[in-house]
């Protein structure tokens, strides 16, 4: 049997589309007249209804235009249908932000479906803040999804400039597109307030709207950000707002704001804040240990740039703890640094607290709650089951000069406002780190202390410290032994990512190893080194699943030297790389994740 082969020509189609539109320029050949606004475009009927839908439709056998030798489109405009014909007989259409609208209206309406994606495409790639009201409302009148996705994104992204400079183009959005954007996660720099206050300015300029839709609309703002002083007067602002459905939502908002401790564990849409949730906060440390400062430093980790809070912490802090919980951030303990000045001798003393200092990023508040029932410093807070546990430490007694290492653990009932004890861990501990992995907490190294002793722990100093690891199964509230580490660690810390735990550098450890916990295996496995030792610095796992080491200090020609880098470590390849720096040397430094407004 005689082989045979099929080729194909890719130049043939555009030959041939070339000579359809030699045709057409020429005037011949062309078999229809299409009339659109008082203009005439000589077609050859076959390449439209090859080429389209409509036309396909339009020239069938029983219809009247079959035959007819001119057909009318009234309801399009001379330059859409000379940009799609161009588009048929070419390939390539041209298009301008002004001519778009009717350009997509003409490819909409003749169903030529390759020039719709082309401008979609094209709505897409140019959107920004001076076109996305306009292109938002094209894309939803033509039912472009992608489009209208990008340009309700672009629209909450570029709120705070359109506000300012194009609030026309907000108040002349449709009612879908609002509802889209006032959905969003995500509106830098405006306040809730401003956006109530464009959706009562959109209702009057719109309206009247039926009241199932403008309770709709009212329904995705968050009440819940705005200061309750100021939701009472909401409750008259407009008819719409006196709805029982408004009504009850502005009650709940006030109920939130009475909540007190509670507000924690009680988040829901209503008072969670439109940000990215993944911001980095440093709270705290400075250039030494011995001079902590009380600004708090916030991370972009898409961006890889700092910020610094409007309000700093309270108060000047040192081997304290922090952790957020339900978008809050909590500041536990430490060793509060005072500076004096009797008698022109400046003196500099450090008292162990057991303070506890909330910050409300909605409102930018720092507020005290209840204290715990230790002081504590060198100890570790985790946050489980939406329960902040504190663990160990050691306190110092000023009159003595001594210090007292601290087995006990309390955690904090946010329900009530106040902590309560826990089983103590086995032994004193401090300078241990701890994680929530699963469905408790691990406790690892750090140094025992001799908790009662008359001469406080001093002598723990020239212990060695430990590789135990301790396990809180918060469910059954025991203490149990896991497998322990490779190596003793003192001043370490421990992350969680990707399911699995890290164990990084300590104080002084003659090696840069970092080791991962299998809780499944109850099993460490050593991992790629540092090439360089640190201790005193930042961590955090970012949602990547990757590690974030901020500052620190390391040895350099036989001194300690407080560092600026910030470093990455990619936990699926075992690798270490420098990513920016921070915007000053940090040491000391406490981290946790929080969303913030920008």
């Amino acid at each position: 049997m005689e082989t045979y082969s099929v080729l194909y020509s890719s130049s043939h189609r555009t030959a041939l589309l070339a000579g359809f539109q030699r045709l057409r320029s020429d005037g011949r050949m062309c078999d229809v007249v299409l009339v659109a606004g008082g203009a005439s475009f000589p077609c050859h009927r076959a390449l439209l209804a090859g080429s389209s839908e409509y036309f396909w439709a339009l020239f069938g056998e029983n219809t009247a235009e079959s035959s007819a030798a001119t057909v009318s489109l009234p309801a399009l405009t001379p330059e859409g249908v000379e940009a799609i014909l161009d588009f048929l007989y070419s390939g390539w259409l041209s298009i301008s932000p002004s001519a778009l609208p009717v350009i997509l209206e003409a490819a909409r309406y003749l169903q030529v479906l390759p020039a719709v994606s082309i401008c979609e495409r094209f709505i897409i790639d140019g959107l920004c803040a001076r076109n996305c009201c306009c292109y938002a409302n094209l894309a939803e009148r033509h039912a472009l999804l992608d489009a209208l996705t990008a340009a309700n994104q672009t629209i909450a992204m570029e709120m705070g400039t359109l506000l300012q400079e194009s609030r026309e183009g907000l108040l002349e959005l449709n009612v879908e597109c609002l509802m889209a954007v006032l959905d969003a996660e995500e509106i830098p720099g405006v306040k809730e307030a401003e956006l109530i206050k464009l959706a009562l300015d959109w209702l009057e300029e719109n309206g009247p709207i039926p009241l199932l839709r403008s309770n709709l609309l009212l329904s995705h703002l968050r009440f819940g950000l705005v200061a309750a002083s100021d939701l009472t007067d909401l409750s008259h602002s407009h008819p719409a707002m006196a709805t029982p459905l408004i009504r009850s939502q502005l009650t709940r908002a006030l109920e939130y704001h009475r909540l007190g401790s509670a507000q924690p564990i009680r988040q829901s849409k209503q008072s969670s804040l439109r940000a990215w949730p993944h911001r980095v906060l440093l709270v705290g440390g400075g250039s030494s240990t011995e001079q902590p400062e009380q600004q708090v430093l916030a991370f972009d980790i898409r961006n890889r740039k700092f910020s610094s809070l409007a309000s700093g912490v309270p108060r000047r802090l040192r081997n304290h703890c922090v952790c957020s919980l339900g978008g809050f951030l909590f500041v536990i303990g430490g060793e509060e640094v005072k500076e004096g000045d009797e008698d022109g001798v400046k003196s500099v003393t450090t008292v162990t607290s057991n303070q506890v200092w909330r910050y409300d990023p909605r409102f930018e508040r720092w507020e005290q709650v209840a204290s715990m029932l230790e002081r504590r410093s060198q100890f570790t807070c985790c946050v489980a089951d939406q329960v902040i546990y504190a663990t160990g430490g050691r306190h110092t007694q000023a009159e003595a000069k001594s210090h007292t290492s601290l087995s006990s653990v309390e955690f904090y009932d946010t329900a009530t406002g106040a902590w309560r004890r826990g089983a103590p861990m086995p032994r004193p501990l401090y300078g241990h780190a701890s994680a929530e992995l699963g469905d408790g907490i691990y406790v690892s190294g750090g140094l025992p202390g001799n908790r009662g002793s008359n001469q406080g722990d001093d002598a723990a100093e020239r212990r060695e410290s430990s590789r135990e690891v301790l396990f809180w199964d918060v469910k059954g509230r025991v203490w149990e032994k896991r497998a322990p580490m490779s190596i003793a660690r003192f001043g370490h810390r421990l992350a969680t990512a990707n399911g699995h735990m890290y164990a990084l550098l300590g104080m002084y450890e003659p090696f840069c190893d970092i080791e991962r916990y299998d809780s499944q295996s109850d099993h460490w496995t050593r991992l790629r080194p540092l090439l360089v030792g640190s201790f005193g610095y930042g961590l955090a796992s970012a949602p990547s699943g990757n590690l974030l080491l901020f500052g620190g200090r390391r040895w350099s020609e036989g001194r300690e030297v407080t560092v600026k880098s910030v470093l990455e470590y990619d936990t699926s390849k075992d690798l270490w790389r420098e990513i920016c720096q921070l915007p000053r040397a940090l040491t000391g430094a406490e981290c946790t994740m929080l969303p913030l407004p920008d």
